[in-house]
């Protein structure tokens, strides 16, 4: 799970939506209780994507993972952009395949 969050984290912060794309299933959803929303598939996915990510300039930094078994972490992130200075928590959600299914996310 490690290498698929530093994957993750990588991509986001080159603000590379196609490659961050590929770490998803295609049927994957982002429930983000922070904007009050939920991001349903591809498209969805692309969508937050662009508009937290891309949209905001953020820089997301790994601060901690903490395994909940083989298929779910809990992930805290430092992130920054042009809204200023949060901390995240992605409880993030994999398939058999090793794709992200799922994401709920939140800040502290």
């Amino acid at each position: 799970m490690k290498k698929l969050v530093e994957s993750f984290i990588a991509t986001a912060n080159d603000f590379d939506v196609e490659g961050a794309l590929s770490l998803f299933a295609t049927d994957a959803v982002i429930d983000d209780v922070s904007v009050g929303d939920a991001f349903v598939g591809r498209d969805g996915v692309r969508q937050y994507l662009e508009w937290f990510f891309v949209g905001y300039n953020t820089a997301s930094k790994l601060l901690s993972i903490e395994e909940l078994d083989p298929f779910r972490s809990r992930v805290r992130f430092d992130f920054t952009g042009d809204f200023g200075h949060e901390i995240g928590i992605m409880k993030i959600a994999i398939n058999a395949t090793g794709l992200i299914e799922r994401i709920d996310a939140d800040l502290e």
